[in-house]
């Protein structure tokens, strides 16, 4: 573009407002970064001269797409656009979930800290040692530090687990806290709310590198309820939390406990993930209990992502699903030429065979998607079993003479096993006590690419399945979130509030294919998608991303 502006005016549109009403045909004014005029009357006339005119030929234009289910806090501190999520159409990024954030943090305490989003995040260590400059202690400190250069919004959750190591030190993986460590916790916190912090992220079900507990499940509810309701009184903050997941009372159990949580301090809480599998009754399970504290009086929703929740698996990389497994954690961790020789290494198979049966059905969903040589490219798209009983071995010892074979660049997909079943899934994104969320966008890098699912709402279940109406889709990515995650001034088209936009083409939305890239800092790589079919989005009245290339631009802020 010739010009950046943060006024435009974006005439001939289908207008979409974020509250779940029809449509309109008209045009949308912002100017200085704010809606002005919005509707079927509004005109040149409603926009200064200087304002950036844009057709939009009859396509759509909503209010710019909420992630309130992030991991961006490492990638914001060398990437401010939060690459790909713009370009999906979502201009507000929630970060500092499941526990974890860069901030609070002591100096002793960086590198631990950096170990964790290792083994929880799947974000390398190199990567934190040549992006993270940590130049913050507080957190407000660190939002400064993202401030200057934001394309994207940024909201950020506190993380349960770093704010008790900054309190208690060695003993936040110890045991529960005091009445004394619970006062200066509730201190920081107040002062992160002040600062901007959106709410606290707890976890009951993460482990550290060790795999010992992360600090935040040492936590008593009584030490959550007490930080809770320091957030209250300072007017601001939610509690999002990850259940033991793999473990269906334990789940619903702690769902319980927030439902508490929330009773007791007045703030919504969060769960994530809910997610539909045909081996468990769990999604069903929690939906009921949604249903039942919701009548008691309980703010509690779950988070559910729309896309089938498939994982790549490269040896050469992280992998959260192998980290489960003793033998082969111990192995993933180690530098990559003794990986593979070690993987190699058949006098270490037993051990390897034998843990492998914890993945239990996920054995009928191992897919060999992508070979890294033409002398397996044969076998991409079939099950590892079927592979295996062709050669007459064990289905470990199929994918690792493949692997080894290509130096564990081999990709296998766990594929079709988790929130794939149309009708399962639909019924929790339909559900109104379900969240759009957990997208987990900026985490678990080398599996799967988490951006792209507001794409994907919008060409798979509005387009293709016709599950809901483009309307309700747009109110579930933008108003419904902003209202319930306190993201202030944002998620309608609706005069006074903020410039974020996307406009699209209704019949060709999707999300592109994944492909691995090697674009991280550190020497890492990614999986990443591309959009298709959104033409512009802007975020404050300025166009910061547009046919297919990011511009100028730097409009984000802290909200």
């Amino acid at each position: 573009m010739a010009h950046v502006t943060n006024s435009i005016l974006i005439e001939n549109a289908r207008l979409i407002d974020g509250t779940g009403a029809p449509e309109q045909r008209g045009a949308v004014a912002v100017v200085d970064g704010r809606i002005t005029a919005v509707g079927p009357g509004v005109g040149p006339a409603d926009a200064p001269e200087s304002a950036r005119r844009i057709d939009a030929r009859g396509r759509v234009v909503a209010p710019g797409f909420i992630d309130v289910h992030t991991h961006f806090d490492p990638q914001l501190c060398w990437d401010r656009l939060a690459t790909p999520a713009l370009e999906h159409g979502v201009t507000t990024v929630l970060a500092g979930n499941c526990s974890l954030s860069l901030a609070p943090v002591r100096a002793e305490d960086r590198r631990p800290l950096a170990c964790m989003f290792r083994q929880i995040e799947d974000i390398p260590l190199a990567t934190f040692e040549v992006a993270v400059p940590w130049s913050w202690e507080s957190y407000g400190e660190w939002l400064e530090f993202i401030r200057p250069g934001l394309g994207i919004n940024v909201a950020g959750l506190v993380g349960h687990s770093p704010l008790r190591h900054f309190v208690m030190g060695a003993a936040a993986q110890e045991r529960a806290a005091t009445e004394d460590e619970i006062a200066s916790m509730s201190r920081v916190l107040r002062e992160a709310i002040r600062a901007g912090a959106a709410g606290l992220s707890t976890s009951y079900v993460d482990s550290d590198e060790n795999m010992r507990p992360v600090a935040s499940r040492y936590a008593t509810r009584d030490e959550i309820i007490a930080l809770g309701r320091a957030m209250a009184e300072e007017g601001r903050g939610l509690i999002q939390t990850v259940p033991l997941f793999f473990m269906p009372e334990a789940q619903l159990q702690n769902m319980r406990d927030m439902a508490e949580i929330s009773r007791q301090t007045g703030l919504m809480c969060s769960v994530a993930p809910i997610v539909h599998s045909p081996y468990t009754t769990l999604a069903a399970d929690s939906l009921k209990l949604l249903e039942e504290e919701a009548a008691t009086g309980a703010k509690l929703f779950g988070q559910s992502m729309p896309r089938p929740f498939d994982i790549n698996i490269r040896l050469a990389e992280t992998s959260f699903v192998l980290y489960a497994m003793p033998a082969w954690a111990a192995i993933m961790r180690l530098p990559l030429a003794e990986r593979l020789e070690a993987f190699g290494d058949t006098a270490q198979r037993e051990a390897l065979r034998n843990q492998s049966v914890l993945l239990g059905p996920a054995w009928n969903h191992l897919v060999l998607s992508r070979a890294a040589t033409p002398a397996h490219r044969a076998l991409e798209g079939r099950l590892l079993r079927e592979i295996a009983t062709e050669r007459g071995v064990h289905p470990v010892d199929a994918w690792l003479d493949i692997a080894c074979a290509e130096e564990l660049q081999t990709e296998i997909c766990l594929r079709g096993m988790i929130h794939s079943d149309p009708a399962g899934v639909a019924g929790i994104l339909q559900h109104p006590l379900i969240h759009i969320g957990a997208s987990d966008a900026g985490a678990h890098i080398a599996q799967f690419c988490g951006s792209g699912d507001t794409s994907w709402l919008l060409g798979h279940w509005v387009r293709e399945l016709g599950v809901m109406s483009l309307e309700r889709a747009v109110h579930r990515l933008t108003g419904e979130l902003a209202d319930a995650f306190g993201i202030r001034g944002r998620g309608r088209l609706e005069p006074g509030l903020a410039g974020d936009l996307v406009l699209f083409d209704a019949a060709t939305i999707d999300r592109g294919d994944e492909e691995f890239v090697k674009d991280v800092p550190g020497g890492a790589s990614r999986y990443l998608r591309h959009a298709r079919g959104i033409d512009c989005v802007a975020v404050g009245g300025s166009v910061v991303w547009e046919n297919g290339a990011y511009t100028e631009a730097r409009s984000g802020t802290l909200v």
